[in-house]
């Protein structure tokens, strides 16, 4: 359902802050995609790494094949929220270069997408700190 326009426009401090919010996402957008290729790079680094060292027993020897492939998850994830970010930045400029609604409508969509994609990667993050904390305190009370 759409809403009414009720002519609400942007002053020029908003369109500043916009501006100037666009300027600091596409930063941290770069670094973003530079830390991703930093995390793809040492997953490549791990995969040589991990193959030149002799077979272990025990825990390292089955967890050494798993690393790359963690970093690279770990890579791919980060991708998204960094993508969004991104797209946030670019539409915003352009939104503002070109008087666009349509394009500050898709930029504000983004930030969206980035903020919810961080909140839920938040919430699962929280729900894995509890469990571990449980799972530690019903192993160190087994231990007792």
């Amino acid at each position: 359902m759409e809403e009414q326009n009720n002519g609400m426009q942007l002053e020029s401090a908003a369109k500043d802050y916009l501006r100037e919010s666009a300027k600091w996402s596409m930063f941290l957008a770069i670094l973003g995609f530079i830390g991703i290729g930093f995390l793809a790079l040492l997953a490549i680094i791990m995969t040589f790494t991990m193959s030149m060292l002799p077979e272990t027993p025990g825990p390292f020897g089955a967890i050494k094949g798993f690393i790359s492939i963690i970093y690279l998850v770990f890579a791919i994830l980060y991708l998204f929220p960094i993508y969004y970010l991104f797209k946030y930045a670019d539409n915003t400029k352009k939104a503002l270069n070109s008087g666009n609604t349509e394009l500050l409508t898709s930029a504000f969509c983004n930030l969206k997408s980035h903020h919810k994609f961080l909140g839920i990667a938040s919430i699962i993050i929280i729900a894995l700190y509890i469990v571990a904390a449980i799972v530690m305190v019903i192993g160190f009370s087994a231990m007792m």
